[in-house]
């Protein structure tokens, strides 16, 4: 009987990860046919798109807007620039580079100049020390710009969405609370597509945001807003989000610094969409973007709401002692299929580097789990229940409206919604309705690549990986391209801190940059390693312009 039982057991368990690897199978050539089909819909406008000549952004003529936000504050607290003359360049430049990249939403520009006069004022009557100040108000003075799905009070909060009413916030958000507290004096809420859901920035309410290297390219998103001012040298701190790589691949695209903390590091309170799920802060976070990686702990000290966080970006790191591991598609293949070669010239430039100077080995990693990423990160983040979205009935985000319903809707012209935010319905329902048993499956491949990782990376180890498979393409070609988002929606899904960090320019003058992932926890080791890239490739690069920058 027993034996009998034990056979039926193993036949069982077969069974059921066999029906799961047909499914797997059979979604994975389903989507790879469905992004075909969109390649060759799309190939004639992406041919009139390239057709048509970029509008540039005027040139950086201010030296002011090439200086970090840490030497911003430091000449601020020495009296040697006021914060007002800082917050009006800023204020300037904003003005000047919006009309070409179409990133803000709402300004608070007139509030930011009497913030920045106060800061001045009180500059001028105290008696604390140069340290002192630093040690309370690190941000004192300094202009930080916000992604609009992020609560300022007072300012529109609609995240894209065509409301009946438009969405004010009530209150700040944690990130932007702590933000003030440091003394940062807030510019503007910056643009994201409808409910952050989408790799793209456009929307019904504000339109596109365009890349300001090249305008007739996205920007990336969710944070695509954000990444686009700080390219184009109109910000130079950022408050924004990532969930499946929303921070990190506009950050790509724009040339700049995007961060994804250790999940719990950072609250996500204030932001729009949000959820009640207890796993949402697991895979959702609020992520600083920054021109300058000598910027990231410090604004990363400032938004965190773990006392400890502070201490673990203070530690020292010797990057001669760290190991150091890559992957690529080559050894990889289920995630993506292939990457161009400014993107694999990225990760030999930085592996060559690191063996040169501090004698170290780069090993190359292949995980044969990994083949299913993009399958089980995808669905480990869309099982989430409770997000905000468009199909809420009221402001209770678990009873829907008919996701039928606005298809139809959409098909018919009808719908004041973009197709991504309703595409994310079809997914979710279509999630929802896979077998318990195949979505078990794939929760037991991402917690088996993640404790693969943790035990390969340790507390001393880095893996070295694409951002994205290129560089910034057209815009509207993103769902041909999803399939290429799995390198950076896998570390949403394993928890791991990751930065991104820009590499230069490719061959068509476009940013490109590689991603730096460790262990939970170890967001110090990420941060390190992207400043050295930082001093050695040299980071940010100002964008093109018609008449060239200083």
């Amino acid at each position: 009987m027993e034996v009998s039982l034990s056979f039926l057991t193993i036949f069982y368990t077969k069974l059921r990860y066999n029906y799961s690897e047909i499914i797997l199978l059979s979604t994975r050539r389903l989507i790879k046919i469905l992004c075909l089909l969109l390649a060759c819909l799309m190939k004639p406008l992406a041919v009139c798109r390239k057709l048509k000549k970029p509008v540039r952004c005027p040139p950086i003529s201010n030296k002011l807007l090439f200086l970090s936000a840490s030497e911003l504050a430091r000449k601020i607290r020495r009296k040697e620039i006021s914060s007002e003359e800082v917050v009006s360049v800023y204020i300037a430049r904003c003005r000047e580079v919006n009309p070409v990249i179409n990133a803000i939403v709402q300004d608070r520009f007139e509030a930011a100049l009497i913030e920045a006069r106060n800061v001045d004022n009180f500059l001028k009557n105290q008696k604390k020390t140069e340290d002192e100040l630093e040690q309370n108000l690190p941000l004192l003075g300094v202009p930080v710009t916000v992604k609009e799905s992020i609560g300022i009070e007072g300012m529109s909060n609609s995240a894209g969405v065509k409301w009946p009413i438009p969405k004010i916030a009530f209150e700040d958000a944690d990130v932007v609370r702590r933000t003030r507290l440091a003394g940062g004096i807030l510019l503007l809420v910056s643009n994201t597509p409808e409910m952050c859901m989408c790799w793209e920035t456009y929307n019904n309410v504000k339109g596109t945001t365009k890349n300001p290297y090249d305008t007739r390219r996205t920007p990336g998103g969710s944070s695509g807003g954000e990444a686009a001012l700080l390219g184009s040298g109109a910000s130079v701190l950022s408050l924004a989000s990532d969930i499946g790589g929303s921070g990190r691949l506009p950050a790509m695209f724009c040339g700049v610094f995007g961060h994804k903390p250790t999940p719990g590091w950072v609250s996500v309170s204030g932001h729009m969409p949000g959820s009640d799920d207890k796993n949402w802060p697991s895979f959702f976070c609020i992520a600083p973007m920054t021109r300058y990686a000598q910027d990231l702990p410090m604004l990363l000290k400032i938004i965190s709401q773990d006392p400890q966080v502070s201490e673990r970006l203070s530690q020292k790191v010797e990057l001669k002692k760290l190991r150091y591991f890559y992957m690529d598609c080559k050894s990889n293949k289920g995630i993506i299929n292939s990457i161009d070669k400014d993107v694999k010239s990225t990760i030999k430039k930085l592996t060559k580097h690191l063996e040169n100077i501090y004698g170290v080995t780069v090993q190359k990693i292949k995980l044969k789990e990994l083949e299913d990423a993009f399958e089980f990160s995808t669905i480990s983040i869309v099982q989430i229940d409770g997000v905000e979205s468009i199909f809420m009935k009221g402001n209770n985000p678990k009873e829907w409206k008919s996701v039928n319903l606005e298809i139809l809707k959409y098909l018919c012209f009808l719908s004041p919604h973009n197709f991504h935010a309703i595409f994310y319905g079809v997914i979710k329902k279509t999630v929802d309705m896979l077998p318990k048993s195949f979505k078990q499956r794939m929760i037991e491949k991402n917690s088996a690549v993640k404790k693969h990782l943790e035990d390969l990376l340790g507390d001393d180890g880095v893996l070295i990986c694409p951002t994205f498979s290129t560089s910034a393409f057209f815009h509207y070609e993103m769902l041909q391209n999803v399939y290429y988002s799995t390198f950076m929606t896998i570390f949403n899904s394993l928890g791991f801190p990751v930065t991104q960090c820009p590499m230069g320019l490719s061959e068509n003058g476009l940013p490109i940059g590689l991603q730096i992932a460790a262990k939970p926890n170890c967001d110090h080791l990420t941060i390190a390693v992207a400043q050295e890239i930082e001093r050695t490739f040299g980071g940010w690069q100002a964008p093109p312009s018609s008449e060239g920058a200083i």
